[in-house]
This record gives structure tokens, C-alpha cells and sequence, in this order.
């Protein structure tokens, strides 16, 4: 008789493995992927080390799925702040501050997505997602080019470019270093940072001294 599996150990499964992912991202939100183990992983879902490797072909896949899992989050708090009121470059301006305010008071999982040094694999995701924000912004360059808003140029270039002058103005004050030296630091510390930031890529957007 070919063996059969039940409801009961269909859901078994599928309940390790979402303990498997919700510590895998805990230990990446902790640490980086750097400090997310196997062995650690494990423990803290409380699962054999082999019943990681039953959900997921390789220690590179699950991590590439944290980084889907993580990063698709953060895409969609940009899409949502692209829905809200006002003129293309006044959504623009506010999902690019959305971008950067969440990365700052996240700084290991937002260093692990956008600098983090990863397996080819992750580093594959890494490059779809900065794609996927690029598109965001590319649509809605155009949007501002038709409604006025924002000169006429080349929007995916364009949004390319947004794409990279935001992530790499990130890069250093989300750096493990930096971020261990200053724990405390509060949101309203950030708000230079993050005006700056900001101003720059607005005005290279529009032109416009801001």
C-alpha cells in the first residue's frame, strides 16, 4: 500500500516550518545572516538540525527565502506610500522617506538586505527586489513627467538611480559598526540623516532646490 500522509502530519509540517522561518528571521533581524546558524536555528525552533534540510534543499535556500520574505515587506510599505495623496514627486519624496526611516530603526535586518555580504543565491534576490523598487519608482516618475511634476527625462534611469543613491547613502550609517556604537540613538536623531538623504535624491529628481 503506497504510504499516504495525513492532515495531522500535513499540518505538523507546515507548522516546523514556520518556526524554522520565524527564527531564521529572528536571528537575521538580531545579527545578519552572518550570525543565523543552522545548528542555532535549529535550537531556537526546536526542531533537528535535519529537519531544516527537509523544508529547504540547502542552508542558501532558506536564506533566500528570509530575504524574499523580509524584503517583499519593505517593497510594500513603499507601493503603499506610492498610493497616497498628492502629486508624483510629493509620493515619491514620501516613499523614499519611508524607505530610509525604516531602514534606520531596523539597521541589522536593513543592513542584511541592502549591504550584508550573502551566498549567490541571496545575492540573486538582493538584485530582483532592487528591481522591484526600481519599477515603483519608475512608474511613478512617469506619472509625475505626464502630470507635470517632474521634468521630463528618462524615467527608468532615472528610477534606477534612486534606487542606488538611497541604498548606498544607507550603507554606512547602517554599517554593524556604526549602528553598535550608537544603540541609543532615537528617530529624531536620524531626521538629519534622513533629510538630507532625501533632499538629495528629490533634487536630482526634479531639479528644484529643496
Amino acid at each position: 500500500m503506497a504510504y499516504r500522509e495525513t492532515e495531522k502530519m500535513r499540518q505538523r509540517k507546515a507548522e516546523a516550518r514556520k518556526r524554522i522561518v520565524e527564527c531564521t528571521y529572528e536571528c537575521v533581524a538580531e545579527g545578519g545572516f552572518r550570525s543565523a546558524r543552522v545548528t542555532r536555528i535549529a535550537g531556537l525552533a526546536g526542531v533537528a538540525t535535519g529537519t531544516i534540510y527537509r523544508h529547504f534543499e540547502s542552508r542558501e535556500d532558506l536564506f533566500a527565502e528570509i530575504f524574499r520574505l523580509a524584503t517583499q515587506r519593505e517593497v510594500d510599505k513603499v507601493a503603499e506610500a506610492l498610493t497616497t495623496s498628492g502629486n508624483a514627486a510629493e509620493r515619491l519624496e514620501r516613499a523614499l522617506r519611508q524607505f530610509a526611516e525604516r531602514a534606520l530603526k531596523g539597521p541589522m535586518m536593513a543592513w542584511s538586505l541592502i549591504a550584508e555580504p550573502v551566498d549567490p543565491k541571496v545575492e540573486e534576490e538582493r538584485l530582483a527586489y532592487r528591481k522591484a523598487y526600481a519599477n515603483l519608482f519608475e512608474t511613478a516618475i512617469r506619472e509625475g513627467i505626464e502630470e507635470g511634476s517632474i521634468p521630463d527625462q528618462d524615467a527608468r534611469q532615472s528610477s534606477t538611480c534612486l534606487v542606488g543613491a538611497i541604498a548606498e547613502s544607507l550603507v554606512g550609517p547602517l554599517s554593524p559598526t556604526q549602528t553598535s556604537q550608537a544603540d541609543s540613538a532615537t528617530s529624531e536623531n536620524n531626521d538629519p540623516l534622513v533629510n538630507s538623504i532625501i533632499r538629495f535624491c528629490m533634487q536630482g529628481l526634479t531639479g528644484a532646490r529643496r
